[in-house]
């Protein structure tokens, strides 16, 4: 018969306590992530005029491109800021700091 470690020494083995994350806290660690991600997703959103045919029929103007980068740069600066808002509210504290009791 085989036995486990916890058995013959006759403790049994302990086990870390379940991981769980306040309503807010979680919330939080999301918007925060969602906001990291942000500048990965407006580089990929400036780089679709690259794609734009330069030549034949379907030649985009220059003007339509200028007013398309403008209006990404904008969408982004509001959904920083959004951004900004939204975590500031969602917790008074910052996250790795502990609450006192």
């Amino acid at each position: 018969m085989s036995r486990s470690a916890g058995e013959e020494t006759g403790r049994t083995p302990v086990q870390p306590p379940p991981v769980f994350l306040e309503r807010q806290s979680y919330r939080r660690r999301r918007l925060m992530d969602a906001a990291r991600l942000l500048p990965l997703m407006g580089a990929a959103l400036f780089a679709v005029p690259l794609l734009w045919p330069s030549e034949g029929a379907g030649t985009v103007r220059m003007s339509a491109a200028i007013t398309y980068v403008f209006g990404v740069w904008a969408i982004l600066i509001a959904v920083s800021a959004l951004f900004g808002r939204a975590t500031r509210q969602s917790g008074g504290h910052q996250i790795g700091q502990e609450t006192e009791r």
